[in-house]
């Protein structure tokens, strides 16, 4: 199985959502980021390492390192569900190539049309394929 699905999989069973998973170059280490409705605590982040370490023991997975966490306040949208679940907060993203020589936009999430972003960028709005953005996190407000 992907190791990708198998993480989604876990967690997922366990009733977490998997927000990101990076891993490094070599495999040795992986990150983990889960989310639920109501939040992230340290009970949570251990639930779920817990019942990876199991499982990769199961499923001869090799690796030296795991980390799991929450999203923090930065939260990376990483699916087209994500986009839509934080209409009307303002996110920082990064496309693949640039659009008029920019590459980083800041705005209001407006919503999702299909399979494009939508976003409030000054008076005007920019509108981004879903597969062009490299890169997108809401902007913490304090």
């Amino acid at each position: 199985m992907d190791l990708i699905k198998l993480i989604e999989q876990t967690a997922e069973g366990l009733g977490y959502e998997v927000v990101d998973i990076e891993l490094s170059t070599r495999g040795r280490l992986l990150r983990v980021f889960i989310d639920k409705e109501g939040g992230i605590d340290v009970e949570d982040c251990s639930t779920v390492s817990n019942q990876l370490t199991r499982v990769f023991m199961v499923e001869n997975i090799d690796y030296d390192r795991l980390e799991v966490s929450s999203p923090g306040l930065d939260r990376p949208l990483t699916k087209l569900a994500h986009y839509e679940r934080f209409v009307g907060e303002e996110v920082q993203l990064r496309v693949r190539v640039p659009v008029s020589n920019q590459r980083n936009f800041k705005g209001v999430l407006k919503g999702v049309e299909g399979d494009v972003v939508v976003l409030q960028v000054g008076v005007g709005e920019s509108r981004f394929a879903f597969e062009d953005i490299d890169k997108a996190r809401l902007v913490p407000k304090f």
